[in-house]
């Protein structure tokens, strides 16, 4: 339930007849937006008392019109220094990442495909980088119902184009 409270930002950022909820998977949630279309299983990260610039998340989205499954996609806490290095830690693996502004990404379809695999086994996972300012920070995700809110989203995308 207390995750659900740090998904309201985002429920709420788009007109409701926009999306069709397609479940809720302990902290993470499966959507399908037909006007788009799209379908994503998005989590918030764990709450922290550091600064941060943006509510961060972590999605995994369908876009079947561009032939695109599982990209993986982080909103960071915090604006990037230019250039820095953006690492996704994930059962045991360090994953560079792609990004810019307050955005990351895996490098190509084969990251995003190495991503979704751990995100199936692992318990969690932290995204670390430098901020514009610097500083190092690390966001943070539980993987419980991840598994769960990607197959959703796959399957609400299925008959989409």
């Amino acid at each position: 339930m207390r995750r659900l409270l740090f998904l309201l930002p985002i429920l709420l950022a788009a007109p409701a007849i926009a999306r069709d909820s397609l479940g809720m998977f302990s902290g993470w949630a499966a959507f399908r937006d037909p006007a788009a279309p799209r379908c994503y299983a998005i989590a918030m990260a764990a709450p922290s008392t550091m600064q941060r610039d943006y509510q961060p998340y972590a999605d995994v989205a369908w876009w079947p019109r561009q032939g695109v499954r599982g990209q993986v996609h982080f909103r960071l806490s915090r604006k990037l220094q230019p250039n820095a290095a953006i690492s996704l830690s994930i059962g045991g693996q360090r994953i560079p990442l792609v990004g810019g502004g307050g955005d990351a990404w895996a490098a190509d379809k084969r990251g995003d495909a190495a991503i979704m695999a751990a995100m199936r086994v692992a318990k969690d996972m932290t995204v670390s980088a430098r901020d514009a300012g610097g500083r190092g920070f690390t966001n943070r995700y539980d993987l419980s119902g991840a598994a769960t809110a990607m197959d959703a989203a796959a399957v609400g995308c299925a008959d989409l184009r």
